[in-house]
C-alpha cells in the first residue's frame, strides 16, 4: 500500500478509530483459539488416553465446546464491528464524493458517459471502504492464527516446525506472479461494468427511440457482443487468479506429507509423543487450510486497491466551496463581454473575440446557426465553463471574483430540455426557493400559466411527475421551468431555445408566461426562431464564433444582404412571418 492509500485509510478510519481497534483486536483472540485448541490436543492424549485418565478425558469434550463458543463469540463481534466501521466509512466517503460529483466543471461531464461516473461516485466507495475492511479482518484473523499456530508447531517439534514453515513461504511465491496481471485484468473487467451500465441507461432513458425505429434487435445484438467482452474477460481473470490455489494446494500438501511421514517415524522411533505429534499435526493442519485458499482472495483485494486509488485520485482534486447562503448581485449597471474567447479543445474553438455591453434592464437576443456559440456564451456566464481569454464582467467586477454560489444565485435558465426530477410538482418549483411561501409558491404558479393545469390535477402541486418529468408534456415541463425561474426571483434571465421544440400552442402559452418572467428583467434571449427575439431590445447575429450583426429587430431586417435579415426569409426558421409576440400586462 502506498503512502497515498494510507492516508486515505487513515483519515476515513480516524473518526471511528476505538471502534476499528477493538474490531481488530478481537480477531487476536479468534486466531489464537484456533492454536489454543491444537495445542490442547497434546496432553488430552498423552495425560488422558495414554495414561486412562478417563475423569480428565472426560472434560475434554467440555473444554472443546468453551473454547469453540468463546472463539464464535469473539468472530460475532468482531464482524459486527468490523461490518459497522466499514458501512460508517464507506458512507462518509461517498457523502465526500457526492460533494465532489455536485460541483464538478461541465466538461468533467462532457468527457466522462455516466457508466464511469457511477462507478466512480458510487460503487468504488463500497469496493474500497468496506473491501478493505473485510480483507483487514480476514489478513488479521490469518495472521494471529498463523503466528500463534506456529508457536505450537515449535513447541512439539522445532525441527519439523522449521520444514513446515519453509514450505508455508514457498506456498506463498506464485502469488508474485498474479498481483501485477490481476491489476490490469481489474481495472478493465471495471471498466467494462461501467460500459455495461451505460448501456443498459440508455436502453431505459431512450425507450421511446429504441420502440419508434425498431431497434430492440440491433441493441440485443450490442448487448450480445458487450456480455460476450465480458465473459471473455471474467474467464481470463479465472485463468489467472485460479493457477496460484492449486500450486499453493501442491506445495503444501508435498510438505504436509513429508512431516506426516518424518513425524511418524519420529513417534514410532520414540523420539516423539503421539500426543506432541498429534497437536504437531492438527496445529500443521488449521495453519495451511487457509494458505491453500488465499490465492482466491487476491482479484478481490486487488479490486479494493484500485478503487480506493479512483476514490482517492477523485478527493485530492481540487473543487469549488459550496455557498452556505448564496445571495444574488444587486444588478446596476450591466454585464460586460470583453474580448471573450473561448475552445473546448485545441482544435474546437468556439467563441472568437466576443465584445457585448449589455446594460442593466436590457432585453438581448442572440441567434445564429447552430454550432456558432449562442449556448456557450450562456453557459461562460453561468460559469459553466472559464473562458479561455478575455472576461465577462457583472458591474465591472470579473465573475470569476465573484462567489460562485452568489453569480449563479442571480441568474435563473429556462433550458430548451428542462430537467425535472422525480417527485413531485411542488418539489421541482420550490428549487428556485426553498424557503418560498405558499403564497409566494401560488403566485409563482399563476405567474407561469399553471394554475388551471395544476386544478385538473387529483393531488394538485403534490402530484408525482415521474423521472425527468416523463409525465408530463413538453409544453407542462417549460411552465414547470418557468414558475421555478420565477420563484428564484433573480435579477438576471436567460432563455435558452426556451421554446424552440415546442407546438404552435405550446409555444403561446409558454411565451406569455416568458414574458411574466422576464418583466422588469435583464434578459438573454438564445433561440434559433427569430420569433422569439423579435421584441428584444437588441439583437446579436453570431457568425463563427463571433458578432457579426447587432441592432433591433427592424434595424437588422433593414440591413441589405444581412445574415438576419436571410435568416428572416428561410422557410422553416418561423411560422409566424416573425411578427414580433405581443406584450403581456
Amino acid at each position: 500500500m502506498n503512502r497515498t492509500l494510507f492516508q486515505f485509510f487513515w483519515r476515513a478510519l480516524r473518526p471511528y478509530g476505538w471502534f476499528a481497534l477493538l474490531g481488530m483486536l478481537l480477531t487476536i483472540p479468534v486466531g489464537a483459539l484456533d492454536a489454543a485448541i491444537a495445542a490442547f490436543l497434546r496432553p488430552c492424549i498423552d495425560g488422558a488416553i495414554a495414561r486412562q485418565n478417563i475423569a480428565f478425558a472426560a472434560n475434554v469434550p467440555l473444554l472443546i465446546v468453551l473454547f469453540t463458543s468463546v472463539q464464535g463469540v469473539c468472530i460475532y463481534f468482531s464482524s459486527y464491528l468490523n461490518a459497522w466501521v466499514g458501512n460508517r466509512i464507506t458512507f462518509d466517503t461517498k457523502k465526500q464524493l457526492i460533494r465532489r460529483l455536485l460541483f464538478r466543471s461541465s466538461a468533467y461531464f462532457d468527457g466522462t458517459d455516466s457508466g464511469q461516473v457511477l462507478l466512480r461516485f458510487s460503487t468504488d466507495a463500497s469496493t474500497a471502504c468496506s473491501g478493505f475492511i473485510l480483507n483487514a479482518r480476514f489478513f488479521l484473523t490469518r495472521l494471529f492464527s498463523s503466528l500463534s499456530l506456529v508457536i505450537v508447531l515449535l513447541y512439539n517439534s522445532w525441527w519439523l516446525a522449521s520444514i513446515a514453515v519453509a514450505f508455508v513461504a514457498i506456498a506463498f511465491y506464485p502469488l508474485r506472479f498474479v498481483r501485477r496481471k490481476m491489476k490490469n485484468l481489474v481495472g478493465i473487467n471495471q471498466t467494462s461494468g461501467a460500459a455495461e451500465t451505460v448501456f443498459c441507461n440508455e436502453c431505459c432513458v431512450g425507450n421511446r427511440t429504441v420502440a419508434a425505429y425498431n431497434l430492440q434487435g440491433q441493441l440485443e445484438k450490442q448487448h450480445g457482443e458487450l456480455m460476450g467482452k465480458m465473459f471473455r474477460l471474467s474467464l481470463r481473470m479465472a485463468r489467472h487468479s485460479s493457477w496460484p490455489s492449486p500450486a499453493m494446494h501442491l506445495i503444501v500438501s508435498v510438505g504436509l506429507a513429508g512431516v506426516l511421514g518424518l513425524g511418524s517415524y519420529l513417534v514410532t522411533a520414540g523420539l516423539m509423543s503421539s500426543g506432541s505429534f498429534v497437536a504437531f499435526v492438527a496445529a500443521l493442519l488449521l495453519l495451511y487450510t487457509p494458505i491453500k485458499g488465499i490465492g482466491a482472495n487476491v482479484a478481490a483485494l486487488q479490486g479494493s486497491l484500485l478503487a480506493a486509488e479512483r476514490v482517492c485520485e477523485i478527493l485530492q482534486c481540487p473543487q469549488q466551496q459550496p455557498a452556505t447562503d448564496p445571495q444574488p448581485l444587486a444588478l446596476r449597471k450591466g454585464i460586460e463581454f470583453r474580448d471573450v474567447h473561448f475552445s473546448y479543445g485545441p482544435d474546437r474553438a468556439v467563441l472568437r473575440g466576443v465584445a457585448l455591453s449589455v446594460a442593466a434592464g436590457e432585453k438581448i437576443g442572440i441567434v445564429g446557426h447552430s454550432g456558432c456559440g449562442k449556448s456557450t456564451l450562456i453557459h461562460l456566464l453561468l460559469r459553466l465553463y472559464d473562458v479561455s481569454a478575455g472576461t465577462i464582467a457583472i458591474d465591472g467586477r470579473d465573475i470569476r471574483q465573484i462567489p460562485i454560489g452568489d453569480l449563479r444565485q442571480s441568474i435563473a435558465i429556462v433550458f430548451q430540455d428542462n430537467f425535472l426530477f422525480s417527485g413531485t410538482l411542488r418539489g421541482n418549483i420550490l428549487l428556485g426557493n426553498p424557503r418560498a411561501s405558499e403564497s409566494e409558491l401560488g403566485a409563482a404558479v399563476e405567474a407561469a400559466l399553471l394554475g388551471e393545469f395544476v386544478q385538473t390535477l387529483p393531488n394538485g402541486l403534490d402530484t408525482e411527475v415521474g423521472e425527468r418529468g416523463v409525465l408530463l408534456s413538453g409544453g407542462q415541463r417549460q411552465r414547470v421551468a418557468i414558475a421555478r425561474a420565477i420563484l428564484k426571483n433573480a435579477p438576471i434571465i436567460v432563455l435558452d431555445e426556451a421554446t424552440s421544440a415546442l407546438d404552435i400552442q405550446s409555444e403561446a402559452i409558454v411565451r406569455r408566461a416568458l414574458d411574466n418572467l422576464t418583466r422588469d428583467r435583464t434578459v438573454f434571449i438564445v433561440a434559433h426562431r427569430i420569433s422569439a427575439v423579435a421584441n428584444a431590445d437588441r439583437i446579436l447575429v453570431l457568425r463563427d464564433g463571433r458578432v457579426a450583426e447587432s441592432g433591433s429587430h427592424s434595424e437588422l431586417l433593414a440591413t441589405a444582404n444581412g445574415i438576419y435579415a436571410s435568416l428572416h426569409g428561410r422557410p422553416g426558421e418561423i411560422g409566424d412571418q416573425c411578427a414580433p409576440t405581443p406584450r403581456v400586462h
